[in-house]
Order: structure tokens, then sequence, then C-alpha cells
């Protein structure tokens, strides 16, 4: 009888630990989601600096 008591305990321990740990994983999923569009959502505007900082060191480059 002990013995299905300390495996009902950590069937039950074994799934708060895995919830625990998904749980984790997803947040820390989602929090990189947000990241990436952060750094995709400033990309034009980086592109674009790059650009301006790039031509006049480069001007022979551009034609210039």
């Amino acid at each position: 009888m002990i013995y299905m008591a300390l495996a009902a305990l950590l069937y039950v321990c074994g799934f708060v630990f895995l919830y625990g740990v998904v749980r984790f994983a997803v947040r820390h999923a989602i929090e990189d989601v947000q990241l990436r569009r952060e750094r995709a959502a400033q990309a034009p505007e980086l592109d674009r600096l790059r650009e301006r900082t790039l031509v006049p060191d480069n001007a022979f480059l551009a034609g210039g």
C-alpha cells in the first residue's frame, strides 16, 4: 500500500514539475517573439541609418 501512495505522490509531483517546465519555456518563448518583433519593426530604420553612414564614407560606390 505504501508503494501505491508513493507512486501516486511521484506521479502528481511529476506533473507539477512538467507544468512548471512547460510554463517556464512558454514564457521565455513569448519574450523571445516579442523581442524579435521589436527588432523587425526597427530594421527599416536601422537600414536607413546604415545607408546614410555608408554612402558618404564610400562615395565611390554610390557613383558620386
